[in-house]
């Protein structure tokens, strides 16, 4: 007799979420996939439908669950290469194998029906066949190209993975069918699926390919819609879900805290605030980065954890050209106070280094720099994609109660700069550093244009690096055009001495 309607809806409300074991794929179901239901994962050719799916079936393994692997057409050796390639082991999964040698044997072929009529019944029954020798939790069908080719019509191909549902249902299965995507306008499958996961592969013109992921459709329960970006290396598949920031509120106290600069403090109206961010701009070489090593320096000493990303210089050159200027970041490195990655923009996509902050943040790190936003957009499809993941990612951090510093190069040394995108309106304090000629010597001058959160200077002052790190002059007040770079000496403001004045 039929299990009355009421028991089978207590039965599936009552039922956990089924762990897929790919990392930020639960994240992105928001729990994981309903037990016992077919699911589809399509994609063209590399994207990693057969490691997705081994994933899949070693996490039931850990879970102490049976899995059960249908090749039709790969064999056992090329999934086991597969698996080994990533340290996995194979052996305690049911392997079902229809490219085996008997098979493909032309002896024992007929000629009397029509190949594929036979072919496809023998294929179904062999399958359920299998399951119901190995009955397994988990199931991974690889792959639905195959039994398309065996149908020769959508009508019978229809049907047929309709019994196979079916069949797979009654024996309380939970199945993931992999699809190459090698019929483009078919779309039986998303139909008949009770979930759709699409992995999309995208070449670039130079640098590391693109891999992301979209859930098209999942019944009856929420998931997180549109694309995130997935990794696809030595290990297995990892995603990296889509960051929103709403998702992650956190307390904190925005207090002002110095930059290790009195003069800089000044300027700020007390220091940087925390929970805050603050946009550092100027042309190559005015001091920039090394006045955000100075902020985070200070940090560092007050015992906060900081981490640094590093788009533009190598790291040696970095440590070695802070150290110069009286600010030896190698003890925090040794440490572990200090984080510094040197990001490759060709190598990363846009949502694992996200995800690389969130990690950053989750271990109790308080200051965070991008240098340079610049090298960052040349990772982004493009620059409304790089504001609406900063837009995400700053609303996070501030949230968390970090401060974050901002680098961005402007494009010349004088006259009107150009900028690759505008982010000051995102930015809570925006600093404004820019050359300027006196006395047949080139200088920097620096100024505070926005801040949110304090009543900031409005005087345009000079600024020195040397080998006691950074110090802030007197107001400019007899200049005019400092921030245009074109500026005109009209009074008599004494510069300062800059004798070991430092390269930025």
């Amino acid at each position: 007799m039929d299990q009355p309607l009421s028991s089978r809806r207590t039965a599936r409300n009552s039922a956990e979420r089924l762990a897929t074991g790919i990392p930020g794929l639960d994240e992105v179901l928001c729990g994981g996939l309903t037990p016992e239901r077919v699911y589809l994962i399509e994609g063209s050719p590399g994207t990693g439908k057969t490691t997705l799916g081994l994933q899949f079936l070693l996490e039931g393994i850990a879970k102490g669950e049976s899995g059960l692997y249908i090749t039709l057409s790969e064999t056992i050796d090329e999934l086991d290469a597969v698996a080994e390639s990533h340290g996995w082991s194979i052996d305690a999964l049911s392997i079902y194998e229809l490219a085996d040698e008997q098979r493909l044997n032309p002896e024992g072929q007929q000629s009397i029906l029509h190949p594929s009529e036979i072919e496809l019944d023998e294929t179904s029954r062999g399958v359920m066949d299998k399951v119901d020798q190995v009955q397994p939790v988990r199931v991974v069908f690889d792959s639905l190209s195959e039994m398309r080719l065996l149908a020769q019509n959508s009508l019978r191909y229809r049907r047929q993975i309709l019994a196979l549902k079916q069949f797979f249902s009654s024996r309380s299965c939970t199945v993931l069918m992999l699809d190459d995507k090698t019929s483009q306008s078919d779309q039986h499958l998303h139909s008949i699926a009770h979930g759709v996961v699409s992995l999309e592969q995208m070449p670039q013109e130079f640098g590391k390919e693109r891999r992301r992921v979209n859930i098209l459709k999942m019944r009856g329960i929420k998931f997180r819609g549109g694309y995130h970006d997935y990794a696809l290396d030595t290990g297995g598949i990892r995603i990296f879900p889509r960051l929103v920031a709403a998702e992650h509120p956190g307390e904190f106290v925005p207090k002002p805290q110095s930059s290790g600069s009195a003069g800089l403090d000044h300027l700020l109206g007390g220091g940087l605030v925390a929970g805050t961010n603050t946009l550092i701009m100027g042309p190559s070489g005015v001091g920039k980065t090394t006045v955000t090593v100075r902020c985070m320096l200070s940090a560092l000493e007050r015992g906060e954890k900081a981490a640094f990303y590093l788009f533009d210089e190598g790291l040696g050159t970095f440590l070695a050209r802070s150290s110069s200027l009286g600010m030896n970041l190698r003890p925090h490195l040794a440490s572990g106070l200090l984080t510094v990655r040197h990001v490759d923009p060709a190598e990363l996509s846009p949502g694992e280094f996200a995800q690389m902050v969130r990690d950053a943040v989750e271990t109790d790190v308080k200051f965070v720099v991008i240098d340079s936003l610049n090298a960052y957009l040349q990772a982004m499809p493009g620059e409304q994609y790089l504001i609406l993941q900063m837009h995400e990612l700053l609303t996070y951090l501030n949230q968390k109660g970090v401060t974050t510093a901002l680098v961005m190069g402007e494009h010349g040394l004088v006259g009107a700069l150009q900028r690759d995108v505008d982010l000051s309106y995102l930015s809570d304090t925006t600093l404004l550093l820019r050359f300027f000629e006196a006395r047949g010597k080139l200088r920097r001058a620096i100024t505070v244009v926005k801040s949110r959160t304090a009543e900031h200077a409005l005087t345009i002052h000079e600024l020195v690096m040397h080998s006691k790190g950074i110090e802030i002059g007197d107001p400019l007040e007899g200049f005019e055009g400092v921030l245009t770079g074109l500026p005109t000496y009209r009074g008599g403001t004494a510069m300062l001495n800059s004798g070991d004045d430092a390269s930025a």
